[in-house]
């Protein structure tokens, strides 16, 4: 008996996991046709509420170097990751004469390890309109979808990051509260970085370059063998060969700050090898 509750326990803590993603709050991101480049997609924002087991949906398509735009409903559901929702009416139109609306199903899924939510949506009434949308969640300072004119500069944010293989923002951001930095040693006298710290640099790279405003302080140390000038030129190489590695996997120089401190911040005692070689090294930090 104590089996099957376990058993129990284990299934509805998995399913609960599963079942409860929050995708309520507003998505932007872009909406293409079958057969179209991504740059060819037009602007498309959704937000979603959730009530009981019905979603709600208010959408914003714009027409790309137009000010047009439609506001519409949506009503359907959320299993999971997925969420199926099906336009029932337009609530606000903006166009000319020759501007076609077209209402749509689509069915999205959000994608944990990216945050972005995309899928395939199908019109309802035009004919061969269909096609593919990608939306990440944003912070609106409105929720009022008929206020946010000009989405589609922002959108272009979007194929920026779909090309360089960036996550959502949302997913950004969270890796950069999370990312936990350490430092990386040196040989003695030696200034060379070693091949096993390599792929943490990169994701240092990475993770700067997902962020606009975000910075690298580089600060290079010594452990107390030879003279304190000696000692402050060492760690300015260790340090000035860090920048090198940067620059080269693509990472702007303006983005790199370089501290040099020689002998002066020991972490650990120079009376030991062990502790000399926790002296010699490379320290991070975001600014």
């Amino acid at each position: 008996m104590r089996k099957i509750f376990t058993l129990l326990s284990l299934f509805n803590c998995f399913f609960w996991s599963n079942a409860q993603v929050n995708l309520v709050g507003t998505w932007e991101g872009l909406i293409y046709r079958n057969g179209q480049r991504l740059d060819q997609g037009q602007t498309f924002l959704i937000s979603f509420d959730k009530e009981g087991e019905r979603i709600e949906g208010t959408s914003r398509e714009e027409i790309n170097e137009t000010d047009f735009y439609g506001i519409g409903k949506y009503y359907g559901t959320q299993k999971d990751s997925t969420i199926e929702v099906k336009h029932v009416v337009y609530q606000e139109k903006k166009g000319s004469i020759r501007t076609t609306w077209c209402k749509m199903e689509m069915t999205l899924t959000y994608n944990s390890k990216t945050g972005y939510l995309d899928g395939d949506y199908n019109s309802i009434d035009c004919r061969q309109n269909n096609g593919k949308i990608i939306l990440y969640r944003i912070n609106p300072k409105s929720t009022d979808l008929s206020e946010l004119k000009n989405a589609s500069s922002i959108s272009q944010k979007l194929i920026v990051d779909l090309s360089r293989g960036r996550s959502a923002p949302e997913v950004r951001e969270i890796e950069r509260k999370n990312f936990k930095f350490k430092p990386i040693y040196f040989d003695y006298d030696k200034a060379e970085i070693r091949p096993e710290y390599h792929a943490f640099l990169l994701d240092i790279i990475r993770i700067i370059d997902g962020h606009s405003d975000l910075r690298v302080l580089v600060t290079g140390h010594t452990d107390s063998d030879g003279s304190d000038q000696y000692n402050i030129e060492l760690s300015k190489r260790r340090a000035q060969a860090i920048i090198n590695f940067f620059v080269i996997n693509g990472l702007p120089k303006d983005k790199i700050e370089i501290q040099f401190s020689g002998e002066s911040k020991p972490v650990d005692v120079n009376s030991t090898e062990e502790g000399k070689q926790r002296n010699r090294r490379v320290e991070f930090s975001f600014i």
